[in-house]
């Protein structure tokens, strides 16, 4: 455990950052989802919606550097081919 002040705050900022972190990356998870539970289901208005909130949640999420700019990139590609695919 740190001894200084410094140190010490330190630490509760990373916790607070890890845990705001892990909330993105989970919300980023859980859109991605249920967008492919919605091209399972096959209905095309829940599909559109959830094509669109998942792209939002990824462009949140790179926008608040809790994912690469190129990671968030490269899952709203994987996205679009799964849209394009159904």
């Amino acid at each position: 455990m740190a001894n200084h002040k410094s140190a010490l705050k330190r630490v509760g900022t990373t916790a607070k950052k890890n845990l705001r972190n892990r909330m993105g990356t989970s919300q980023v998870k859980t859109a991605v989802k249920r967008f492919d539970a919605a091209v399972a289901s096959a209905d095309e208005a829940v599909i559109a919606t959830s094509y669109t909130t998942a792209v939002s949640t990824v462009d949140k999420a790179a926008a608040k550097g809790v994912i690469h700019k190129n990671a968030a990139n490269r899952k709203k590609a994987q996205l679009a081919i799964k849209l394009a695919a159904k």
